[in-house]
């Protein structure tokens, strides 16, 4: 692929683009938010569609409830406030009045992770991941950059049953095609490679594209490859790409317990055993800074993924 930035833009920009395209396309799309439509970037759509839109206060719990009740008429309704608040704070609704009933509602998450910064560890949840893809109907996508991001909101919007969509706040590296259609389950390759794969989701497929030109230079042909949808899993895409390279990294903000390290771990126990490194926050909760300070300090940077790459290559040898 070609990794030439379009330019910086924050993923929720994204959803909110992708919100509004939906609408646009479809008369049943209907949106709720939580006191947050600006964070959440939902305006446009708000001014576009009043009469679709939602505000229901921090009142998220009884937000899920209505999106439920919405989707059994007949709409598809989506959710948005921060992740923190779109996953721990309602997991009973989620659970209950979502997945159980396997019912047609989009939870849009925003602000996921440590790179929500400053606003710390009660805001910063790194176990959403794992929240949601362990709850049987849902589906989990975990998009890298606001093109993909906007392509991933309109596929929510068509697919139907529960979809847990997660991003974020901070201005990325914006580098996927404008009009790559975005196709859920199945993972997108970035770069071929024969001596390790990198499978990374969400801020840290940049982090690892970074990592590709370092590998280089150190004789080491990495494949890359962005698992944006965490659940189902591309597990025919995972066993093709180890199958060659038989070693792997994961890269990911979020836990490393819980997280897409887990799931491809899963894949290769049960599949086709090999050495494995994992780049994660390890067993801690976040805490207020920047969101570089916060990369580098739990270790989610392009050098910590250089290093595991090192580290699992010289396991394989």
């Amino acid at each position: 692929m070609d990794f030439t930035i379009q330019n910086n833009k924050d993923t929720r920009s994204g959803f909110g683009e992708g919100l509004l395209e939906a609408g646009r396309r479809n008369p049943k799309v209907v949106a709720f938010c939580a006191d947050l439509t600006g964070s959440l970037k939902m305006g446009d759509f708000a001014k576009e569609f009043p009469e679709r839109f939602f505000q229901t206060g921090i009142a998220e719990a009884n937000m899920i409830n209505m999106a439920a009740g919405m989707a059994l008429s007949g709409f598809v309704p989506f959710t948005g406030t921060f992740a923190a608040f779109s996953t721990g704070r309602v997991y009973d609704q989620i659970r209950q009045s979502v997945a159980y009933s396997n019912k047609n509602v989009k939870i849009a998450a925003s602000h996921a992770g440590v790179t929500l910064g400053e606003d710390g560890a009660t805001h910063q949840i790194l176990e959403d991941i794992g929240l949601m893809k362990m709850l049987p109907n849902m589906t989990v996508i975990v998009p890298c950059d606001f093109n993909q991001t906007k392509n991933a909101t309109i596929a929510a919007a068509e697919y139907d049953g529960p979809v847990y969509l997660r991003f974020g706040r901070p201005k990325v590296p914006n580098f996927t095609p404008v009009d790559e259609k975005f196709v859920i389950g199945k993972a997108q390759m970035l770069q071929e490679g024969k001596d390790v794969t990198i499978f990374a989701c969400g801020h840290l497929v940049w982090k690892a594209v970074l990592a590709l030109p370092i590998l280089k230079m150190m004789g080491i042909d990495a494949e890359l490859i962005n698992i944006h949808t965490i659940k189902p899993l591309d597990v025919e895409a995972v066993l093709k790409s180890v199958k060659k390279t038989r070693c792997v990294v994961t890269a990911e903000e979020h836990q490393r317990n819980g997280g897409l390290g887990d799931s491809i771990a899963q894949v290769l126990a049960m599949n086709d055993p090999c050495p494995m490194e994992m780049v994660a926050v390890n067993d801690v909760f976040g805490q207020s800074g920047t969101p570089d300070e916060l990369l580098k300090a739990y270790h989610l940077d392009t050098p910590d993924i250089v290093e595991a790459v090192k580290k699992v290559v010289a396991r394989k040898q």
